[in-house]
């Protein structure tokens, strides 16, 4: 009751990077229905940085597994796929090119 009432927890600057990987895996599948309209790759690494400094494909390839694990729709599973490919193809032609 004191928790609930009197004393309520209050949450204050809280970050993406902390959302458990349930909310993670929907804001990975937002940032990849986005990219089907926009195509650009360099964007979608922007918005998934929001979730910490762990590298992008890392990020959309731990979402997937847990897509697998948790029943997501064929299609989500296809655009994050998707989006998990463009952002190593991504990675791939910055490797490649000269400074």
């Amino acid at each position: 009751m004191y928790g609930w009432l009197i004393n309520p927890v209050e949450y204050v600057n809280t970050v993406p990077e902390t959302l458990r990987i349930d909310y993670r895996t929907d804001f990975v599948l937002m940032v990849s229905e986005a990219y089907q309209g926009d195509n650009a790759p360099e964007l979608a690494i922007r918005r998934l940085a929001l979730l910490g400094d762990t590298p992008a494909k890392d990020i959309v390839y731990q979402s997937i597994l847990f897509a697998q694990n948790h029943q997501y729709t064929d299609a989500d599973l296809s655009m994050m796929q998707q989006l998990l490919g463009a952002l190593q193809t991504f990675e791939l032609s910055m490797g490649t090119q000269t400074p």
